[in-house]
């Protein structure tokens, strides 16, 4: 039964993730809360769940126009780097300090999104006809 649970958490965060939304982080919620995976096991499982989810959305986000292309070579060089740097930082954490700073991150996330403002926008993605 708990492979059935297992599937549906990697389903409806790999929904999530095609939309962009962060499918990574409500699997990590759900290896380290439900699944009781540890925090540094579920950020590697997460990594390694990231690649096939975000591979599988590209071609239609390339298809619709979707992606910035003088931000994607700095961006990957930057996350690459960044993801390294922090990747060894991680592992030297206690993990119920990781965890603490993982929860303050996810409520700054959710504080920000739950109180924004939207900015109208002037100009409209034009539509294919």
């Amino acid at each position: 039964m708990s492979w059935l649970i297992a599937l549906l958490a990697g389903t409806v965060t790999g929904i999530l993730s095609a939309f962009g939304i962060g499918g990574g982080s409500l699997l990590l919620i759900y290896l380290t809360a439900f699944a009781g995976v540890s925090q540094h096991a579920a950020q590697g499982i997460n990594l390694l769940y990231f690649l096939p989810a975000a591979a599988a959305a590209l071609p239609t986000h390339k298809k619709n126009g979707l992606l910035e292309k003088k931000s994607i070579l700095p961006a990957i060089l930057a996350g690459l780097v960044a993801a390294a740097a922090t990747a060894l930082l991680s592992n030297s954490l206690d993990t119920r300090l990781l965890r603490k700073l993982f929860g303050l991150f996810l409520l700054y996330i959710g504080l920000r999104e739950l109180f924004r403002r939207d900015k109208p926008k002037d100009t409209e993605k034009p539509t294919r006809e």
